[in-house]
């Protein structure tokens, strides 16, 4: 089974994603806005309790903390994806950290840029449309993350949440 660990925004920020998502985001169907914290990876439902396990203790040592965007931006020319810039703080990237190093056998294909993704598969001539149009706006919000989530991808492509996990001690 696929597996991958993310943070899901408020519904203020979800609702602000898909209103790009649904136009210029082909997994916008797929999965909810989201912020990843560990790509995709492949494990057993045997291994995935020994995951939880240690996703569960991430947690409990990892203090909650504020996700802030403020503007657009794009991992263009590597890409055409352009998403909400979250600001890095020392948790999130801390958290990030931890969850990686404890899956270290999976090599990482890029530095961790904290973000939302609002469009990605375009054409060069789309990517070149919307991320004018866009890294102009200012988008300024603010909120606290309390949680993140282990999530499995389904047999449509879809995913959904397997356990979440609260952060600081119970």
């Amino acid at each position: 089974m696929k597996f991958g660990v993310v943070i899901f925004p408020s519904k203020k920020l979800q609702d602000l994603a898909n209103s790009y998502r649904k136009r210029y985001d082909p997994h916008y169907s797929l999965i909810t806005p989201h912020l990843t914290l560990k790509n995709a990876f492949e494990a057993t439902e045997e291994e995935v309790v020994n995951i939880a396990d240690k996703l569960r203790q991430i947690a409990s040592n990892t203090n909650v903390f504020p996700l802030k965007t403020l503007k657009i931006s794009s991992f263009q020319p590597v890409n055409n994806v352009i998403y909400f810039k979250v600001e890095p703080t020392e948790e999130l990237t801390k958290l990030y950290n931890e969850i990686n190093q404890e899956f270290s056998e999976q090599h990482l294909d890029y530095a961790f840029v904290p973000h939302i993704t609002i469009g990605q598969k375009l054409s060069n001539d789309e990517h070149s449309d919307v991320y004018g149009s866009l890294r102009m706006k200012r988008f300024d919000h603010e909120e606290i993350i309390d949680r993140f989530h282990l999530l499995y991808q389904l047999d449509n492509g879809s995913w959904t949440v397997y356990e979440t996990f609260r952060l600081g001690k119970e």
